[in-house]
């Protein structure tokens, strides 16, 4: 028996059957781009632990600047005893989110709470309470996250019930639009709104400038500046969840900023800290700032050892033009993909930016999804040493998201795998 069984069978009897995993394997350690297994396998990875690791597994200014801060402390409590870290993140962050206006941030442990107190500070603000989110969207596994969220399965289902006066508008999904050009699926959503919902009830409208676990959705151009327009007119609170986009994943440090779109508020998380726990809320001022003293916070939010690997994080972003890396990862992979697509005639579309890549499969001739084709090439890569993921409401995609500090070998063999893993199962 390998360690890994031997894992698993602990596993079994110790970890609650819900919790799932792509591998079978158990980690041993990972650096920079490379996964190796208790057992010794190793995985070139192409998902980062859902686009966390953008700088890396293990990268070694990350490493320094957690062992200095536990060596300081490892906890107070912003709440109760207040630290610089946390206030240099927020300084971070209010710099590098789109928008020259004056902003304020919160600190947080997850996604999924960032973009609830996103919720909450829109509410507070505006005296609204409806919020508008997409179909396809995935926004978390709370409660008001899974109202957020569009899939029932595994996300939804029997969870329920969920909050209240939350509302699903159409998202701009060009493979399955028809043509449907971005201002006119724009105008959709705003005849939906302002007829079933009505303006002057919405908070906040919730987007992803590219939907992540929804399938990695780029919405058609100007989709995203059409609906930033109507907020602005109708005094809703645009929310840009940036969490799997964010952090240079898409070719820039913010997936708003290819079509120059400002949000009112920004979520972030996964990538902000090269592997630890934390997430954030960056806005206007005026709406961050609206909240009472108090209703705001939590206990771990902003941990002072996750802020020390952000601050490293970000240095090593800027240090090493990872935005620009993405770009260039995206100019090696998207011809390579492009020539799959040519031969395979499942592949529907080619789709992504920067180094969040995705391919749609379906059944030849037809837009009925091929789950089961999605796997098996993601299993198949898995079996050859390079660790891909799924995603897309109906399964059916395959998604690449490369650490960016992957190297253009280690990037050429990946994709390598991938190739064969298309022709193995076709």
């Amino acid at each position: 028996m390998t360690f890994s069984e031997e894992l698993r069978r602990r596993r079994t009897a110790a970890v609650a059957r819900g919790v799932g995993s792509v591998l079978g394997s158990y980690v041993d350690h990972a650096v920079g781009a490379t996964i190796t297994d208790v057992d010794g396998r190793r995985w070139l990875d192409f998902a980062s632990g859902i686009a966390v690791t953008n700088v890396g597994h293990a990268a070694p200014a990350v490493v320094e600047a957690v062992r200095a801060q536990v060596e300081r402390f490892t906890h107070t409590c912003f709440m109760v005893a207040p630290y610089e870290s946390y206030v240099a993140v927020c300084e971070e962050l209010n710099a590098l989110t789109p928008g020259g206006f004056e902003k304020r941030s919160l600190l947080v442990n997850s996604g999924a709470e960032a973009v609830e107190n996103a919720i909450k500070i829109a509410r507070h603000a505006t005296g609204r309470p409806a919020v508008v989110a997409f179909e396809h969207a995935y926004h978390g596994r709370t409660n008001l996250t899974m109202a957020l969220t569009a899939k029932n399965m595994p996300y939804k289902h029997r969870f329920g019930p969920f909050a209240g006066e939350v509302h699903r508008a159409p998202m701009s999904y060009p493979l399955r639009d028809g043509g449907l050009s971005g201002p006119d699926a724009a105008a959709r959503v705003v005849d939906l709104v302002e007829k079933q919902v009505g303006a002057e009830n919405v908070a906040a409208l919730l987007v992803e400038p590219i939907q992540g676990e929804g399938g990695f959705v780029v919405p058609a151009g100007g989709f995203l500046p059409a609906l930033r327009e109507w907020a602005t007119a109708a005094g809703v609170v645009f929310v840009a969840d940036e969490i799997q986009t964010g952090f240079c994943r898409t070719g820039d440090w913010f997936a708003c900023a290819h079509e120059d779109v400002v949000p009112d508020l920004v979520a972030t998380a996964k990538g902000i800290a090269g592997g630890l726990p934390l997430a954030g809320v960056t806005g206007r001022a005026e709406l961050m700032d609206a909240a009472h003293v108090g209703g705001l916070g939590g206990t771990y939010g902003g941990n002072p050892v996750a802020c020390a690997a952000a601050l490293a994080s970000i240095g090593i972003m800027r240090e090493r033009e990872l935005d620009a890396a993405a770009r260039r990862i995206w100019a090696t992979a998207w011809p390579r993909l492009h020539a799959v697509a040519a031969r395979d005639p499942r592949v529907a579309e080619v789709r992504g930016r920067g180094a969040m890549l995705a391919v749609e499969l379906v059944r030849p001739g037809t837009l009925t999804p091929d789950p089961a084709g999605a796997a098996a090439v993601s299993a198949a890569c898995h079996a050859a040493g390079l660790l891909t993921l799924t995603c897309g409401t109906y399964g059916n995609v395959l998604r690449l998201l490369p650490p960016l500090v992957i190297t253009d070998a280690e990037l050429a063999r990946g994709l390598d795998v991938l190739d064969a893993a298309f022709a193995r199962t076709s």
